[in-house]
């Protein structure tokens, strides 16, 4: 009687476990794919034109960016990554570098009238999607 109270008990809180995992493994699950992090301006910089913007502004333009709302992913068919890299376009990007554990990470700030472009470069991975963002749109230094 008790060792079967015991493997109920042990069976049901694996089950429990299974269906509602900690809230720890769940975040660190969905972190670990999420498209769109928010991001610390501490360990990032952010350089336009080539040059470093000054500690208020990068604040600034990191905090509009967390604030970001997604809108759509596009789909980079493999050898089109340079398209989306360099887009022949007027626009200059605003480039963030980002250290993430060893690797380095860039994204590709593209603003535009009515949206904001971003590319994601991460080790040969490239992913782009796009934003909605009045405060990125007409960001000026």
């Amino acid at each position: 009687m008790t060792a079967g109270l015991i493997i109920t008990i042990v069976i049901g809180s694996i089950i429990k476990l299974l269906m509602s995992p900690p809230s720890i493994a769940v975040a660190w699950v969905v972190n670990k794919f999420e498209l769109h992090k928010e991001l610390d301006s501490k360990e990032v910089t952010v350089t336009f034109n080539g040059n470093n913007l000054e500690e208020g502004e990068k604040i600034r333009f990191i905090e509009f960016f967390n604030k970001a709302i997604f809108l759509k992913k596009y789909y980079i068919f493999p050898g089109n990554e340079k398209l989306f890299l360099r887009p022949e376009t007027n626009v200059t990007p605003f480039v963030i570098n980002l250290k993430s554990g060893k690797k380095d990470v860039d994204f590709l700030i593209f603003p535009y009238d009515d949206h904001v472009d971003v590319v994601k470069k991460r080790k040969e991975k490239v992913i782009s999607y796009s934003l909605c963002s009045e405060n990125l749109q007409k960001f000026t230094i």
